[in-house]
């Protein structure tokens, strides 16, 4: 039975910031128009997940919630007025007793119980709250498939309640403070361990991997393979032994690195002189597309799973993919056949010196490694996945 899918997405603000000033003139464009180039970007899934549920027949939309540009936009082509300011009042005896008494936080979840939903982008009018609300009530969605666990919390999705049928998170990051999950219907994640911790809570939950649309290699088309050894990720206190990973790399082969946390790392570090800065979307791909291998390290909340995008990512952009071993890897690929696997930091840097030095090889498992992608980890497979979920 065809469903009506209303998928909540938001962005990194530094892309953001920088997507509108790569764009001069598109903060006055249209709905449509902004959400066709923010599409075009190719940042994170981008539109794969509404587009393969329209694959499987189905009705589906995205919305990216803490874009305010583009939220205000769709508000005033709906026909939405802005609501009137408030002449500036006194602040009331109970107001100034509880900015005494209780703690800043607890005040500002008082005022706006949805303060994690903050915008990236100028916001004219209304809070993204409301905006968010006043989409859902007009498209009626069976399913509302929350893919911002962390800045969408459970109080403002019972708001949607009386206007949707099942709620459904979806997480594979860092898992969110103060979230009770009473709105959630499922909840579904690639990480095997987030899908223990949500049944041990009485959740129903289920494993949906992550994955590859083939659409960007027609975008990115073909380039040359003129980076020898690449790795496109963040750096911060969340992937410490990934930091301690690439200045090992950093020191003994002649990795190129990309990505965010640059200003995090000591002015020491061996990575900052490898470290070109951050790619987002698009050239990220261009790179991984331009690559002969490219490192992959998982986050410390992985565990022992592999699960992240970078696994796909790159595999379908044809790089040879040398990533950390996890205990499901031969769930995904074939290690030594479509991917190449490494247990410490001296291993991943003699495979990389292996493979440079042997192209035939390097090819040969890249080539199957794209295949596999290609074959078995595309979005239109995922979304038949999740429709057989959510029915």
């Amino acid at each position: 039975m065809a469903m009506r899918v209303f998928i909540i997405n938001t962005d990194y603000p530094v892309f953001l910031r920088r997507f509108y000033a790569d764009h001069p003139h598109l903060d006055s464009a249209s709905y449509a128009e902004q959400m066709a180039a923010r599409n075009e970007s190719l940042f994170g899934v981008f539109d794969a997940y509404s587009l393969g549920f329209r694959h499987c027949g189905h009705e589906a939309i995205e919305v990216h919630a803490n874009n305010g540009t583009m939220q205000t936009a769709w508000m005033k082509e709906n026909g939405y007025a802005p609501p009137r300011l408030a002449t500036r009042s006194k602040p009331s005896l109970w107001a100034r007793a509880a900015r005494r008494l209780l703690p800043t936080a607890t005040t500002r979840q008082l005022i706006d119980s949805s303060f994690t939903l903050r915008p990236a982008t100028p916001v004219e009018g209304w809070s993204l709250a409301e905006m968010l609300l006043e989409q859902v009530k007009l498209f009626r969605p069976d399913i509302v498939l929350n893919q911002s666990v962390s800045e969408v919390g459970s109080d403002l999705l019972m708001k949607m309640k009386p206007h949707a049928g099942k709620f459904v998170g979806q997480i594979a990051s860092p898992l969110p403070d103060n979230e009770g999950y009473a709105a959630y219907d499922m909840m579904i994640s690639s990480l095997p361990n987030f899908v223990d911790f949500y049944r041990r809570k009485g959740i129903p939950a289920h494993l949906n991997r992550l994955g590859f649309d083939p659409r960007v290699l027609h975008t990115i088309g073909r380039v040359e393979r003129n980076i020898d050894v690449s790795f496109v990720g963040s750096v911060s206190e969340a992937h410490a032994d990934r930091t301690t990973l690439l200045e090992y790399l950093t020191r003994n082969t002649d990795i190129a690195i990309w990505g965010g946390g640059r200003d995090q790392l000591s002015n020491a570090s061996p990575i900052l002189p490898r470290h070109k800065g951050e790619a987002w979307g698009a050239e990220m791909f261009h790179i991984l597309g331009s690559s002969k291998i490219t490192v992959n390290n998982h986050i410390g909340i992985a565990e022992n799973f592999a699960n992240n995008m970078r696994l796909y990512e790159a595999t379908g952009m044809g790089a040879l993919l040398v990533t950390d071993r996890k205990s499901n890897i031969a769930e995904i690929f074939e290690p030594g056949r479509e991917v190449v696997c490494y247990d410490s930091a001296e291993e991943c840097a003699e495979l990389i010196r292996f493979y440079q030095k042997n192209d035939h090889e390097r090819e040969r498992i890249a080539q199957a490694g794209q295949r596999r992608t290609l074959q078995d980890h595309n979005y239109n497979i995922r979304t038949q996945e999740l429709s057989k979920l959510f029915a």
